[in-house]
């Protein structure tokens, strides 16, 4: 799937040309024009340092400029450094009339940064970038995956690409999603979810027990011939048995395209029907709307311009579940098979979901509103260029990042950037159970709390390799990974990556040796972000005192959530160690309940607790359940709560003892939704 690289970076562009007796040098070589590889390759220049970025298809910037610009991140002040001045930039872009062609220019919410973008401001963002750096770029040169490292002990001397190309320097950065370069540098590795017991865990390894999310509300025939065990399963379910939940597998989160459609009829672009379409690949999710799930199967966030950034929801969905297997250890032409196989996957599910007269009228014509983007990705029949690899190989460095790193029951002291996104793994398998039912398996979303990142992950062992940096596929389990693994914290850790080659260069030692010293204190010159909890110990750590509340006060870590996966402790006050946010997105599909056990039957006054900001929604649907029904209550979220700046009554009705409920939505919302706590306080 190679397609023609965007115009804007031919200017820096270099022709890798044939094999050469000398190889191209330069002090820093980054492999993989990523988000991260962009991020790392501008640092060394702006650090005065040479660098080569070496991109192996023909477009840069990963994820970020294929489709994926509705910014996964969790806590936002967790970024710093260039990824932060990337979503300034954005910012800037958009704030300018005339680039809104599509949509009307929203009201300015006064944050200096945009995390949501079309795929094309991305190109130009980072084109600009590169080009103010003046970094040299060679694309489509891809390494030789069988003798393309040299090494003089565990120094890699230089890296040949399939075409000869020979290309040597100082440090190396291997800044693709696959981790080729560091896989064969002979760093050790990980494919695959390790077993709980490996790092003391409890989220990693198969999780049936934990299925609850994306699964058939149904039950679904699964046989060929419906109700004959004997024609065996329709295609994509598995029938080989998994270990006990805990145990480890080979298996991998599923990789999806992050879609870039419009409902612009000027702009719009029919689903194309792929030259191999196979009904029966489909006739699971057809026979699952017979049914009676009639949701439409997927989570189109929309972006500037009518563009939206489509994502996986529901059971069956853009999500290509088991069918990424043998990706890692590939061979290019392998990885190819299997990045058209996703492609054919996903433009049949979308043909299938505007065509077939079996899906319900309401879905069907949801799926011919919305069709790609004709003015995004113009040289590739407007399909993004680049598969959502969410996991590959991760390497096994001195120090593995797990769920303690992220929970902060763990915190490190030599930390290269943060995470804050939830521990999220998307599904890995579909399978039948012994009962003959269809299940999903695989799928984790716990939150996390914003945590630093070792610089022991993203640098191998010592004995293993002495320069080279890792940091898209550094040193974590496959639940931390499930965290860290977002577009914003890959810029972070491939600044930081290129700050501590040159260190390594400047001090004459190794990427193990470097004075970690003098590496934070440049980190933080450049604005980076290492952790804004400043004590070992719980996230809370630095929080006022919590507030005292009366009554029985439900927080929304125990609530029950659709959605709603965002954290923040941005505003003050709020109730426990951080309150959720809808991040102003998936409108109508981000719920939560929270459920109070009463001890006794009487009249109770019920509040909700908030931050208000003028960013937020002025129109939040509430429904509280009392003795006589359910009553709907709508709450403006920018008006400061009236009790103690942080509860706002919803009223005072007759509840009986037991179990209560208040159910948050942002079904129709005009801003961003908090949902942080309720109170019940019973009246005298």
């Amino acid at each position: 799937m190679k397609s023609p690289i965007p115009p804007a970076f031919l200017i820096f562009s270099l022709a890798a040309g044939s094999p050469a007796a000398e190889p191209q040098r330069a002090d820093l070589i980054v492999y993989g024009g990523t988000s991260g590889g962009i991020s790392a390759a501008i640092q060394a220049k702006r650090l005065g340092h040479s660098v080569i970025l070496i991109e192996p298809t023909r477009h840069l910037g990963g994820l970020t400029t294929g489709g994926l610009g509705a910014t996964d991140i969790g806590n936002k002040g967790a970024i710093g450094g260039m990824s932060r001045e990337f979503y300034q930039r954005i910012k800037k872009y958009y704030q300018q009339e005339q680039v809104w062609i599509h949509s009307a220019r929203p009201k300015d919410n006064g944050e200096d940064t945009q995390w949501t973008f079309e795929p094309g401001v991305a190109t130009k963002t980072f084109s600009g970038m590169i080009q103010e750096a003046g970094v040299p770029v060679i694309t489509g040169e891809r390494l030789d995956l069988k003798n393309g490292v040299r090494k003089d002990g565990a120094r890699i001397t230089e890296i040949v690409m399939e075409s000869g190309a020979r290309f040597a320097g100082a440090v190396f950065i291997d800044a693709t999603y696959e981790g080729d370069l560091m896989a064969k540098a002979g760093v050790s590795y990980h494919v695959g979810r390790e077993a709980n017991s490996v790092y003391n865990e409890t989220l990693n390894g198969v999780q049936s027990a934990r299925a609850t999310k994306h699964q058939f509300i149904k039950d679904v025939d699964p046989w060929i011939i419906p109700g004959d065990s004997k024609s065996g399963v329709l295609p994509g379910i598995q029938t080989d048995a998994a270990g006990p939940d805990g145990s480890g597998d080979h298996r991998l989160q599923a990789y999806n395209f992050r879609l870039t459609t419009t409902d612009v009829p000027a702009n719009r672009v029919p689903w194309p029907k792929p030259a191999n379409y196979n009904p029966m690949s489909f006739e699971l999710l057809l026979r699952n709307f017979e049914a009676g799930d009639h949701r439409a199967p997927w989570n189109p966030i929309f972006m500037p311009n009518r563009k939206t950034d489509t994502n996986n929801n529901f059971a069956f969905s853009t999500d290509n579940i088991g069918m990424n297997y043998g990706y890692p250890e590939g061979d290019y032409a392998t990885r190819e098979r299997i990045i058209q196989e996703h492609r054919d996957y996903t433009q049949g599910l979308m043909w299938t979901l505007a065509n077939n007269p079996r899906v319900p009228g309401k879905v069907r014509a949801e799926f011919q509103r919305l069709g790609l983007a004709a003015d995004e990705f113009t040289d590739n029949q407007n399909w993004p260029r680049q598969l959502y690899v969410r996991e590959v190989r991760r390497m096994i460095s001195d120090y593995v990042m797990t769920e303690k790193n992220c929970l902060r029951q763990e915190v490190i002291e030599d930390s290269v950037g943060m995470g804050a996104y939830n521990m999220d793994s998307h599904n890995v398998r579909r399978h039948l159970t012994a009962d003959g039912k269809v299940r999903n398996e695989g799928d984790i979303q716990v939150s996390s709390k914003p945590y630093p990142i070792s610089y022991r992950t993203i640098r191998p062992r010592a004995a293993e390799c002495t320069n080279l940096l890792a940091p898209l596929v550094l040193s974590s389990s496959h639940i931390a990974f499930g965290s860290i693994r977002m577009e914003p914290v890959f810029m972070v850790l491939g600044q930081s990556s290129a700050t501590a080659a040159v260190h390594a260069i400047q001090q004459k030692t190794t990427v193990q040796g470097i004075d970690y010293a003098k590496l934070k204190t440049q980190l933080l010159a450049d604005r980076q972000v290492l952790d804004f909890i400043p004590s070992a110990g719980p996230a809370s750590a630095n929080l006022p005192p919590p507030l005292l509340l009366d009554g029985i006060v439900v927080d929304q870590k125990a609530a029950v959530l659709s959605g709603f996966e965002s954290l923040s402790q941005a505003a003050h006050p709020f109730h426990g160690e951080d309150y959720a946010h809808d991040d102003n997105q998936a409108k109508g599909q981000q719920s939560a309940v929270f459920t109070a056990t009463l001890p006794a039957d009487g009249n109770y006054t019920v509040r909700l607790a908030y931050t208000a900001l003028p960013n937020r929604a002025s129109n939040v649907p509430v429904t509280v359940g009392t003795a006589s029904g359910p009553v709907k209550v709508v709450v403006n979220q920018r008006l400061a709560p009236s009790v103690k700046g942080l509860l706002h009554p919803l009223g005072t009705w007759n509840l009986k003892a037991g179990a209560n409920s208040v159910e948050i939505s942002n079904a129709g919302t005009d801003g961003h939704v908090i949902i942080d706590a309720v109170q019940w306080l019973k009246q005298d």
